[in-house]
């Protein structure tokens, strides 16, 4: 099986059909033969070796039929005319015949397809008036009418609907490409955002170390304990500067080139402008609530901004989704792990089936998770309603360099 899947795609494209049509071919074959042995009509002589070789001719010419249908159907129909001024029985090779007038009906023009359906026609009546004595005339001519008018119909519709499925089949190719260059440019631009409040938090830091160097500077001479706390502080915050330099040097690894403009910047909000958010959500018109751990740890502003981000984004799309219901927004740690769930009641307008497209907003989840090597989910639960989690790395107190989240995938799996 495996063989012969291989065989088909080393084929070219055009000698496709002729190797899926061999097995038909054979079986037309078979089948007149078969058929040429039963007891023929009064006035048909019996399927001899002469008549046998004439079925098989007329089966086989039937493997090339979409290559050259024309080609193959005047063949096939000279033969059967063959067939029948040997005083064979028409019936034996009328399939084939059928067959070839489908495929001109439905890959050719119709005065063509018309033109091959009279043959097919005169073909049955030339047969009718071969054994008059014994065939009834009303019934050939209506045999002969109806038959390939039926066939005709059918390979005409057939073919219209191989052509409207071909160009459904380009305009989805067309679709998924443009969907694809709208994702990679909406990921474009959200990591160019993200890149901008990064850029806050590291000219953040070098505000601080250019303040506390000033400090230590001048206090030196008078208060040496000062300056020195003023150097742990400095060396504290130029390390986290590096860590979210890094990360945002990591982030801006893309293949097209950015351009990022001179306009003004508001600092990047953090963990502390949390429950401001939530109370414009409650003004909203969704009951929120906060639960954070006792004792949560202390974040880097760049992780801080991506927990705050996720809330915001995932309170808006309950806002957006789930109408007026209640939430609850959880802050935990558990094994070296910061846990960050959003959750509501599912809504008015709730649909728990609906499933959950890559918009711009999931977008930024995946691209602030990947950064700090973290991990969000988002999906219906299992008791009703829907949950965002985002699982980060917790930050340690180790040596940075090697205590650094790594970048991760970043991936955000529909549940």
């Amino acid at each position: 099986m495996h063989a012969g899947s291989g065989l088909l795609d080393r084929l070219d494209g055009r000698y496709r059909p002729l190797v899926t049509d061999v097995s038909p071919a054979l079986g037309y074959v078979g089948a007149g033969l078969l058929l040429g042995q039963e007891q023929p009509p009064a006035g048909w002589r019996p399927v001899d070796m002469p008549g046998a070789v004439l079925t098989a001719l007329v089966g086989l010419v039937m493997v090339a039929r979409r290559l050259a249908p024309v080609a193959v159907f005047a063949t096939s129909s000279s033969l059967w005319i063959l067939f029948i001024a040997c005083g064979y029985w028409p019936v034996v090779n009328s399939m084939p015949a059928l067959l070839g007038l489908y495929t001109v009906a439905a890959t050719r023009r119709r005065p063509t397809a018309l033109v091959c359906a009279a043959v097919v026609g005169g073909v049955w009546v030339y047969a009718g008036i071969g054994n008059i004595e014994h065939s009834s005339m009303p019934t050939v001519l209506a045999q002969a009418v109806l038959f390939p008018a039926a066939v005709f119909v059918v390979g005409r519709g057939s073919g219209a609907l191989a052509e409207r499925n071909r160009q459904f089949a380009e305009l989805t190719l067309r679709l998924r490409r443009q969907q694809e260059e709208k994702a990679l440019q909406a990921l474009t631009e959200e990591r160019v955002r993200i890149a901008r409040e990064l850029h806050d938090v590291v000219a953040h830091h070098m505000s601080v170390i250019s303040l506390q160097a000033g400090m230590a500077s001048y206090v030196f001479p008078t208060d040496p304990a000062a300056s020195r706390r003023a150097l742990d502080t400095i060396a504290d915050t130029s390390r986290e500067a590096l860590e979210e330099m890094r990360r945002m040097l990591v982030l801006l690894r893309v293949d097209q080139e950015g351009q990022q403009d001179g306009a003004g910047y508001t600092p990047a909000p953090g963990l502390d402008l949390l429950e401001p958010l939530l109370e414009r959500v409650r003004g909203a018109g969704v009951e929120v609530t906060l639960d954070v751990a006792s004792s949560p740890p202390r974040l880097p502003q760049g992780m801080a901004l991506c927990v705050y981000r996720v809330v915001q984004e995932a309170l808006t799309n309950v806002l957006k989704h789930a109408g007026p219901t209640t939430a609850a927004v959880s802050i935990r740690t558990a094994r070296r792990t910061l846990v960050v769930s959003v959750t509501n009641e599912a809504g008015d307008d709730f649909r728990p089936n609906k499933e959950m497209a890559p918009g711009h907003g999931l977008i930024g989840m995946r691209e602030r998770a990947k950064i700090y090597g973290g991990s969000v989910t988002a999906g219906p639960r299992a008791l009703g309603g829907f949950e965002v989690r985002l699982t980060l790395p917790a930050p340690t107190t180790d040596d940075r360099p090697s205590g650094l989240p790594a970048p991760g995938t970043g991936d955000v799996p529909i549940r």
